[in-house]
Parts: structure tokens; sequence; C-alpha cells
């Protein structure tokens, strides 16, 4: 059996993952596309099959696609946002992404990007159309039955738009010629809350899990990676065949390259002349990593940094696997291109090899590929579960692989035990962010459309920041234990699923048995904030009393360190009455639980059998992971 078999059947069995959370249906897609790439002219023209399942009970009397280049042209929706944007000032500079600008306002003709439909069929009947920008909304001629499949039958033409977000050509700052995503006619999503034809202005996207079958014929100079395994690998070389190759030379000044992916719900792809490409492999059974990057510009420090990438990707992949989930595609791609950092399935686009890019975007594999949320309703379940992820995956890699290369004893890891005033602060700059967007009084709660954030500042903090934060003090409300489990569970449970919020708290719910929709409505739903504080402390009959007073209006379970004269530490933790439970675990050897404290009460008073002269220190959360927008009131030093 040639090895491209083995790995489409290696990826078939683990692939079969289809059974669904009751009542939770979802649409399914097979896609076969054709394209013709005039590279000279940057434009393309393609045909495209879609096999499309309506699985579930609506008929439908319309369907609607994305075409997302037409937001690179003057005065769309995407130009005119960005614009109206850079007229909002944050500590005195735009507030507009860097990245667009007004650069969309300066395209040139040759330089805008467009999507046009040339004809469009379903079961060999023309259907008629209207352009909405970036969405194409077709009204069916008949409707499809629940349950039942049809066949959509395309043809159209693009043209690439000069690089400016994500997607495009001529990247001036990585030479890169062509960074080809979002660059077809993809069907929108459809479920259980209905269509989500979610016009192109900034971010985020949703798509609808199902399979590829994408053939690019492309001048033969041109190398290519992107989405999917290389089924004519034989034909191309170039590594793909096998490692270290070349790219096979041919008589046609035009070269096909033929890729499949299965269960996935985007494809992207990226080419250019001076691509370099390297092929890593893994554990036995185990994905492919490949690396693909432009080496015109300083040649001997890039093959440095993107080697580091591939090897890199080799040494973490157990930790990730252990801690967040099987990763069950049979390869994974880094390629250079796009203009940052920008995740799909089975590939990444990122434009330099820094390592924190370069794991974040893999982690987008578990916290979108697979997982799938819906990026415009729950931005921070998308980046903030990612960034999460791969912050820790960043200090596996730091302090369990680059230390020991450099003949140094193995660091501590330190979140997973992140208890003790002595250890730091895990996911400290995340904190900090979310520290700044509180301040700053244009924090907007976390139920916001990623589109309708009034500041991209704000969008990014609560995305990125908030939502790390999140996950992390989740952990300091059930235990860091049970949220490793929580987070296993998420991923065994709703893979390949599309989860939403409250999927999740559901599956945190059950494992720790702790009742969480509380946190959820606080910390996702407002913009309300922690604060706690201790109030006063004395003696009476015996008893000493210390008073803890909740500032802030979320309210929280609080954990209080008690350290004696002899330096031993008393780990005391107050529940939450709306958490019906405690923590059972998080790293303290004896984790005494107390009275719980009922949310409507400000104050709580600690009773103590113990003199207050034994004890040197009181502090509220040593480890820092609840996010107190004002700790100088959460710790008292005594001197006696």
């Amino acid at each position: 059996m040639s090895r491209v078999k083995i790995l489409l059947a290696i990826l078939l069995l683990s692939l079969n993952l289809f059974a669904q959370p009751e009542n939770r249906w979802q649409q399914r897609v097979s896609y076969k596309m054709d394209i013709k790439m005039d590279a000279a002219q940057n434009q393309f023209k393609g045909s495209q099959t879609l096999e499309y399942s309506n699985n579930s009970d609506k008929s439908l009397s319309k369907v609607f696609y994305h075409l997302y280049f037409n937001a690179f042209q003057p005065n769309s929706s995407m130009d005119v946002r960005s614009r109206e944007l850079g007229k909002i000032l944050n500590n005195g500079r735009p507030d507009w992404d860097p990245r667009v600008r007004d650069r969309i306002l300066k395209l040139k003709e040759n330089e805008i990007g467009y999507q046009k439909i040339i004809s469009l069929k379903m079961n060999g009947v023309a259907q008629p159309f209207k352009y909405h920008e970036t969405i194409l909304e077709v009204n069916l001629t008949k409707s499809i039955l629940p349950k039942t499949k049809v066949i959509f039958e395309m043809e159209f033409e693009a043209q690439v738009p000069l690089q400016v977000r994500r997607s495009g050509r001529d990247n001036p700052g990585t030479g890169v010629r062509l960074s080809m995503s979002q660059w077809y006619p993809k069907m929108c999503e459809y479920d259980y809350e209905g269509w989500h034809p979610t016009p192109y202005v900034a971010r985020e996207f949703y798509g609808v899990w199902g399979d590829y079958d994408v053939t690019i014929n492309i001048d033969k100079e041109y190398k290519l990676g992107g989405t999917g395994v290389l089924l004519n690998a034989t034909e191309i070389g170039w590594g793909y065949d096998m490692p270290g190759t070349e790219l096979k030379n041919i008589a046609t000044a035009k070269r096909t390259w033929h890729f499949v992916g299965k269960n996935i719900h985007d494809f992207v792809w990226a080419a250019d002349p001076e691509f370099v490409h390297l092929v890593r492999k893994t554990y036995t059974g185990g994905p492919l990593i490949h690396v693909i990057y432009n080496y015109k510009e300083n040649a001997a420090a890039n093959d440095t940094a993107w080697k580091e990438v591939a090897d890199a990707a080799v040494a973490v992949l157990p930790f990730i696997e252990k801690n967040f989930g099987k990763y069950p595609y049979p390869q994974y791609s880094f390629i250079q291109g796009g203009d940052g950092g920008m995740e799909y399935p089975m590939a990444t686009l990122i434009n330099s090899p820094g390592l924190g890019t370069a794991f974040h975007e893999w982690m987008h594999s578990w916290y979108q590929m697979m997982l799938g949320t819906n990026e415009s309703m729950y931005a921070w379940m998308d980046e903030g579960f990612t960034e999460f992820s791969s912050q820790l995956v960043d200090d596996y890699y730091t302090e369990k692989v680059r230390r020991v290369k450099a003949g140094n004893k193995p660091g501590a890891m330190r979140y997973l035990d992140s208890v003790g005033a002595k250890l730091p602060l895990h996911h400290a700059g995340s904190y900090d962010s979310y520290f700044n967007l509180a301040q700053s009084r244009v924090e907007e709660p976390m139920t916001t459309h990623a589109d309708h954030y009034n500041t991209n500042f704000a969008y990014s903090l609560d995305a990125y920041s908030k939502g790390c934060v999140f996950l992390n003090q989740l952990g300091y409300i059930v235990g860091e234990q049970t949220r490793s489990k929580i987070l296993l569970e998420y991923y065994n449970r709703w893979r390949f699923k599309h989860p939403n919020a409250n999927d999740f708290i559901q599956v945190a719910q059950d494992v720790s048995g702790v009742q969480l929709d509380w946190y959820k409505e606080w910390w996702v739903n407002t913009t309300k904030k922690i604060d706690y504080g201790i109030d006063s402390l004395w003696e009476e009959n015996g008893i000493s009393n210390i008073r803890l007073k909740r500032i802030g209006q979320i309210p929280m379970p609080v954990d209080i360190a008690l350290t004696r004269k002899d330096g031993t530490v008393e780990m005391h933790t107050i529940p939450l009455n709306l958490m019906y439970a405690a923590k059972k675990e998080d790293g303290a050897d004896k984790l005494i639980v107390d009275e719980e404290w009922r949310w409507t009460h400000p104050t709580y008073v600690l009773q103590l059998k113990t003199k207050l002269t034994d004890y040197k220190k009181v502090e509220i959360d040593p480890s820092q992971r609840m996010a107190d927008v004002d700790r100088k009131n959460n710790l008292i030093e005594f001197n006696w």
C-alpha cells in the first residue's frame, strides 16, 4: 500500500467520530474544486461541485455563500469600518487594525480582490443569486428537504488582492507570493440557530465540517503547502514523496497539485517559487509536520529559526495530546504567509518563525478546527482557550526542552502547582492585559459579537486575555487538576460538534460537581469586576476573627493563606454558596473548607481557634489566579 493510501486510511479511521449530542444535528459538505491559476495576472478560474447534506428538520428555501475576497475593494464594509475605527484614539493612537488602516481605499483596479459567480446550478437546474458584497444569497427554485442531499455546481473567477488582511499576494514583509486563505466561495453555516451569513468586516469565522478534494493548476516553478494530504506526491516530489527530494522537473508550463482533507471546515494554501520545505516525523502513527517558508531574506537565520519550529512541534505534541486531546489528522503544516498568524485546518499561515505564534496557531487546531465554536459569537472560547493552552505549551517547551538542550535541569512546571505565595503567577501577561482593559472604561461583555465591538482594543483584550483568564480562574474555582479533566472531557464530548458557552459550562459542572452558571453569567455576560479585601482582625473569647469584604460586584470563592510564625501555611477555601460544592484539591497538602459565603452578603468572618499572634501573615489568594482588580488590600503581615 502506498504511503498516501496508508495516511488516508489512518485519517478515515481516526475521524469516525460523528456521534452527536442528543438533538444537536449539523449540516455536512463535500467540496470538489478544480482551480486554474494565472499567477502572472493574479487571477484564477474555478469549478466547484458541492454535495450539501441538510441534516436539519427544516426545509431550506435559500442558501448563502461567503465571498471573502470582495472585502478588498474601496468603500467595502471592511474598508469603511477600519477607517471609522481609526477615528477613535486609544492612548493617542488610532484604534484601527494597523495591517488594514486605510489601505483598502487606496487599492488600484489590478490590486483589489473579487469573486464573481459565472454560473450556479442545483441538481442541474440554474439558480438565481444576489450579491451582498461578501455574501452571496441564493433563492432556490426548489427547497432542500430535511434529511436530503443536493449537488451544487458552480463556475467562478477571482482576483487575488494585494496582501492586506490574512490573504493576498506579494506581501512586502515576507516576500511570499500567494497567501490563499478565504479564497473560494464557501457555504455559510446553518445550525440550530439558523443561517449565519456573517459579512466579512474584520473577524471571525464559522464553517461547515466536510471533505475537500482540491486540484490546483499553477505555473510549474511554484511550490505549494496547504490543508490536507497531497495525493500526487510521487509526481510532485519536493519532500512530499520523501524528505529532502527536489521539485520534479516537468515538460509542461503548468503543474497540478491535488490535495484532499477529511472532516474539516476550511481549506488554505500558499504558493511561492522560493519556498523551502522541511518534514519531520512525530511518533509512530502520528502526524507528519511540514514547515514551508520563504528562503529569500536572511537565509541563515531563517533556516535556524524555521527548523526550530519544526523540531519544537515534534517535541511538544505528546504534551499537547496528553493535556488537550489527540490530534486526529495525518499532517500539520506551518506555512510562511499571511500577515501575522492565522489558523486553518491542518495548516496555519504565519509571517515569521516565532514559537509563541506557532504554538498559538497550532492550538487553534483544538479550539477551532476540532471544536469549532461560532467565533463571531464566542471569540473568547476560540482565542481565549487557545491563548491559555498555547502559553502552557510554550512553558513546557521552555522548561522541559530548551533548558535540557542548554544542559540545565528542567524547571518546575509552574502551572501544575500554582498554590503558594513563592510560586510565580502563570498567564501573568493575560492578567495584566485584562486589568488594563478593566481600567480602560471601554470594556464590553464577552457576549458581544466579534464585529460589533466599539473598539479593536476591547475586542482583542476580551477575546484573548479575558478569555484566557476565564480558564485559568476556573482552575482557581474548581482546582487545577479538575480543570485539566474538564478540558479533556470537553474535547472528548464536543469535538466536531460546534459547542457553545453553555455546552462548555455543562461539561465543567459534570466533571467538577460544582455549579458554575453564576461564573459564566458574571464573568462572560457582564463587565463587573472582582475585588476582595481584608477588612479587619480581632480576638474575642479566645477566637481569632478575620473579616473579609467583597468590594467588587462579582462574588467568588475565596482562598486564604495563613502563615504561622514557624513558616507553615494553613490553606483555607471559602466556597461561594452558588457553587453548592467546594474544590477538593488544588495542590495544597491540606485544604480546609470553611462555611460557604452567601453572595448577597458583602462581608464574611473567618473564625479560628488560634491566637492572632501565632500568625505572621494573612493573604487572600496567594496564587493570584483570582482576577482581583485591587490586590493592595489582600495581604496583611504582622510585626509582633
